[in-house]
């Protein structure tokens, strides 16, 4: 008798499904981030698109501000449907806005990836300055800075630090009735972060800034300011051409140790030679900044000795009335102890000034950019990445 099978019993003769992996979808590169020589490369070795055309884009991003492919009407639509699918422009998003009563604006901008920055933007009657800002936070967690008190969260982009410029051009230009492409004058790299432990970006960002197919900034209106990372300093007086300025603000290691963590691993005596061999153009000097602390570093015997550290290097100080912050402890000299310390300098051949706190009232002036936005400080801060 032969066997059959049971009548419930089924074959399933189907090959098993078959799963094809979904390719990964291609980054889109960030052109804002590129210099003309980098986008002329993506444009005809990415793209497939002859050289000429990345002047025209670059020209759109970087001298009109254009934030979509969709303005740039001058490129056809075929090259601006490629770009969207393979190119990106930063996005700085504007969150929020404060204006001083002395015509200071202090701008929040949020990041693509929910992260916030400040910049602040001076108008005077022969200038408009921005003050820029070239991280997330910062790490270097100087005491009297209410940036420190953030941590840093990350580098900015050369995308994310030009992009500032070119909004705020956007908002003068709005606000002021100017047809000029670029009313910004002057640019001080003092906002939030260490420009110098952001070195490659600040560098591709300032040539960019500076490119005639450009913004086109005179390297005399731009200037960064170092707390004193001592190998960087070095580069950035081979790689760049712009102004330096040195966050000094003490006049022995004992009382810049306290305030500045970045003192412990390189002194007075290391930073300050570095600024000796520092390359300077003919005429130009070192900017030292020096923020004063009541009874901390104000002192006719402080003064002195800044005149003896600073001897044989072409320097200005900028004396600056320390600007409170909530829970930092320290307090602003008075207005006399300023002066007179800004006199004993310059009796003892020093050029020194005291510089116009702009924004105060705002908390959009030196050391008290921190608005996070919703952000919290760091529960540890991160610990300074140096050279």
């Amino acid at each position: 008798m032969t066997p059959t099978e049971p009548a419930s019993a089924t074959v399933d003769t189907a090959a098993p499904p078959v799963t094809v992996p979904t390719p990964a979808a291609t980054p889109r590169t960030e052109v804002s981030s590129l210099t003309l020589e980098g986008l002329t490369r993506f444009l005809t070795e990415q793209l497939g698109e002859r050289a000429f055309r990345a002047g025209q884009l670059y020209r759109w991003i970087h001298q009109r501000g254009a934030t979509s492919f969709d303005e740039m009407t001058d490129l056809s639509k075929a090259l601006r449907e490629k770009l969207k699918v393979r190119a990106e422009i930063v996005p700085l998003v504007k969150d929020a806005e404060q204006r001083s009563v002395d015509g200071t604006i202090k701008y929040r901008w949020k990041t693509r990836d929910g992260r916030y920055i400040e910049s602040v933007y001076m108008p005077s009657e022969d200038r408009k300055t921005l003050c820029v800002s070239t991280q997330v936070g910062c790490a270097m967690a100087c005491t009297f800075c209410m940036t420190g008190t953030l941590g840093l969260k990350r580098n900015l982009t050369p995308g994310e630090i030009v992009a500032q410029v070119h909004a705020v051009n956007r908002e003068v230009r709005r606000n002021e009735g100017l047809e000029t492409l670029r009313p910004l004058s002057n640019l001080v790299f003092m906002g939030m972060g260490e420009p110098l432990h952001n070195f490659e970006n600040l560098k591709t960002a300032l040539s960019i800034l500076q490119s005639e197919d450009g913004p086109n900034f005179s390297h005399r209106h731009i200037t960064v300011s170092t707390v004193g990372l001592v190998p960087m300093i070095e580069r950035f007086g081979q790689e760049t051409d712009v102004k330096l300025a040195i966050s000094l603000n003490a006049s022995t290691d004992e009382q810049r140790s306290k305030t500045m963590p970045v003192n412990r691993k390189w002194n007075i005596a290391a930073l300050l030679d570095a600024c000796r061999k520092f390359p300077l153009r003919q005429g130009r000097r070192i900017t030292f900044e020096y923020v004063l602390l009541r009874d901390f570093n104000d002192s006719d015997e402080d003064a002195a000795r800044l005149i003896k550290l600073l001897e044989g290097i072409p320097a200005k100080v900028n004396l600056i009335p320390y600007n409170e912050n909530p829970g930092l402890g320290f307090q602003t000299t008075m207005d006399e102890r300023a002066e007179r310390f800004r006199e004993l300098l310059c009796a003892g051949h020093v050029a020194a000034f005291i510089r116009q706190n702009r924004g105060r009232d705002i908390a959009g002036a030196c050391g008290q950019l921190a608005n996070r936005g919703g952000e919290s400080p760091s529960e540890t801060p991160q610990s300074p990445e140096l050279p």
